[in-house]
């Protein structure tokens, strides 16, 4: 079926699909090498040289390593669209391992490192590796049942520990390369790669049942990374940090399919854990975070000003950052920077707002962006107080990554900014955001009913978000459309509005407000585990740890001002009529949260449904 494309977006997909004409993923990285040659590419903590703090490889062995990786699957007997799971943490080996298998023609596969024995069987029962990249022991016990009940497991690679796994298909990640020295089959290989092979397939988390796999083809990634690359504004070499799991597409983007582009240099960290001290080493040009590393980052700051006891030096801190918030809204679509507002904050940027950038390793950042889940506009605008564009964009592992977006010259706080170039957005009558274009997946690996029920007849993805859409086709995103709060009374209220007012607190780490099919909303608490110790200790409170923490009176009474700060800015019917503050966090370990930190609304119901119970008590 021939489906009709506006002319104006016709024009435009017309021209990126002429730029991309004939390229796939290992092209790109061969291109990169011959324009980059024996300039830094990957960078990683592993095997660091002798009085360094990196160990990186040029982009002129990026290629021959990747060569050197197909060769190797290649005489493993991997053949064209085979699958090559990879489950390790980010490093070079695991771009290496990724890049390798697109150039053997096969489909790489990343999988999240918490992903429970259960999950990685499903996953591997489904896709039918032949080859399995694991970092450690750890991974590999992840891996026991699948590597005992999956028949087309025949080779499995260990980065780190290969000593420990008493397995005949197991060999370390050295003697595998070794297998790969005669590289002269690649290319042949890679010429039989089409643009509408899969790239990969990527796993959703398995927080709503097993696990999806979602499949990007060469083409997708290729009109998403040259697409994206454009609506950022990004064009040179950048200077970047991969933290976020290579399983997130995302990071995929930036990471992986967007670098051989550009020439750009990313230093990959293993634990997000290290991010802060990552960003004072590397200073990145270009920087990602999800909405909870921006809300750390000014929790931290705000924190950190909170201590200083000179009020003239808090009040200075103060004015700069109305100047730097006074000049990012002069940079909004629609209005005008003036000559005033202009002075203001090169006196400000002069005075304090370059060195808190400095501080935070973010000075020499031209692009930042933040994606995964609604950015709250509070944390925005803190971000634009210390002069930082934080480019909010929206999109989906079904969509390659985003499909609208932010970006020099058209950005609006509060909003996730206009489709991206090429693509169709449109919202359906209830309000659930719709997307059509190159970047959109062919389906579900393998599960027919799951894609019938994401893309309809007409090629339109139903992204399952509600939205809206301003007159400039500046696009919001309201909440996730299953997870709309709609109380006993009716009303129909977006939990994400309360849960980002309260964690406007610097004490609350996490919060999620509950009410559906109940007479009003209520809301669960955790303490912020870096920062409320640091509150608690200014005010002279003494404590063991976090769950001692949470009882003490002055603690609880910071929670409840929070919860009456929320809702003096919510309707009534929003409003948080009890509330309860848990004694530890929230992590992607105790599984309430995402490996990108989003909640899981389910896991947290059924986890804490007594707390709920006695809410409603």
């Amino acid at each position: 079926m021939t489906i009709p494309v506006p002319d104006e977006v016709a024009a435009v997909r017309e021209d990126y699909e002429a730029r991309i004409l004939g390229l796939h993923m290992p092209a790109t990285v061969r291109q990169a090498a011959e324009r980059y040659g024996d300039q830094p590419a990957f960078s990683d903590r592993f095997d660091v040289p002798e009085g360094q703090t990196w160990s990186t490889i040029t982009w002129r062995e990026t290629w021959e390593l990747t060569q050197q990786v197909a060769a190797a699957l290649i005489g493993l007997g991997v053949e064209k669209g085979d699958a090559v799971a990879i489950m390790a943490t980010n490093r070079t080996a695991h771009t290496l391992a990724d890049y390798g298998a697109m150039a053997a023609a096969a489909v790489p596969m990343s999988i999240y490192n918490t992903l429970a024995q259960d999950q990685v069987a499903f996953i591997a029962g489904e896709a039918r590796p032949v080859v399995v990249v694991l970092e450690d022991h750890d991974r590999y016990r992840r891996w026991e049942r699948a590597l005992a009940e999956v028949d087309s497991i025949r080779h499995v690679v260990l980065l780190d520990e290969a000593d420990r796994v008493d397995d005949p298909r197991a060999m370390t990640w050295d003697d595998f390369l070794a297998r790969g020295t005669d590289t002269s089959g690649v290319e042949d290989r890679m010429d039989r790669i089409t643009p509408d092979m899969p790239a990969t397939y990527l796993y959703t988390s398995g927080t709503t049942g097993n696990p999806k796999g979602v499949v990007l083809t060469h083409h997708n990634v290729m009109y998403e990374s040259v697409s994206t690359l454009d609506a950022a504004g990004l064009h040179g070499q950048q200077r970047t940090i991969s933290y976020l799991p290579l399983a997130h597409i995302a990071e995929r983007v930036l990471a992986t399919y967007g670098p051989p582009f550009l020439g750009n240099h990313v230093h990959a960290i293993p634990d997000p854990a290290g991010l802060l001290g990552a960003l004072g080493e590397v200073h990145p040009t270009a920087f990602f975070g999800v909405p909870r590393v921006w809300e750390k980052i000014k929790t931290g700051i705000s924190a950190k000003l909170a201590e200083d006891p000179d009020p003239a030096n808090q009040e200075m801190v103060r004015k700069a950052m109305a100047a730097g918030l006074a000049w990012t809204q002069a940079h909004e679509h629609g209005n005008e920077m003036t000559p005033e507002v202009e002075a203001a904050y090169a006196e400000a940027d002069t005075a304090i707002l370059g060195f808190l950038r400095l501080l935070l390793g973010l000075d020499q950042v031209r692009w930042a962006a933040s994606a995964a889940a609604p950015m709250p506009l509070e944390v925005a605008k803190f971000m634009g107080g210390l002069g930082l564009h934080v480019y909010d964009v929206y999109g989906m592992t079904e969509t390659t990554g985003a499909f609208t977006s932010n970006g020099p010259g058209h950005f609006k706080l509060g909003t996730v900014g206009r489709a991206n170039p090429g693509i169709e957005v449109r919202l359906a009558e209830d309000g659930e955001i719709l997307v059509r274009g190159p970047v959109n997946t062919p389906g579900y690996h393998r599960q027919e009913s799951a894609t019938r029920a994401l893309i309809d007849e007409d090629g339109w993805i139903h992204t399952g978000d509600i939205g809206t859409v301003d007159d400039d086709g500046f696009f919001s995103v309201v909440d996730r459309k299953k997870e709309l709060i709609i109380t006993s009374a009716g009303k129909n209220i977006a939990p994400s509005n309360i849960e980002n007012y309260l964690k406007e607190s610097p004490i609350v780490g996490h919060a999620m407000a509950l009410g559906d099919g109940q007479p009003y909303v209520v809301a669960i608490l955790t303490l912020d585990g870096e920062i409320a110790p640091l509150v608690a200790a200014r005010m002279g409170i003494e404590f063991t740890d976090l769950a001692d923490l949470s009882t003490k009176p002055q603690i609880r009474a910071m929670a409840q001002a929070a919860v009456d700060a929320a809702n003096e800015r919510l309707s009534r019917p929003e409003q948080v009529k009890a509330w309860e503050l848990l004694p530890h966090e929230w992590t992607a370990e105790s599984e309430e949260l995402t490996p990108t930190l989003k909640l899981k609304r389910r896991v947290v119901n059924a986890k804490y449904s007594d707390v709920v119970d006695s809410l409603y008590a």
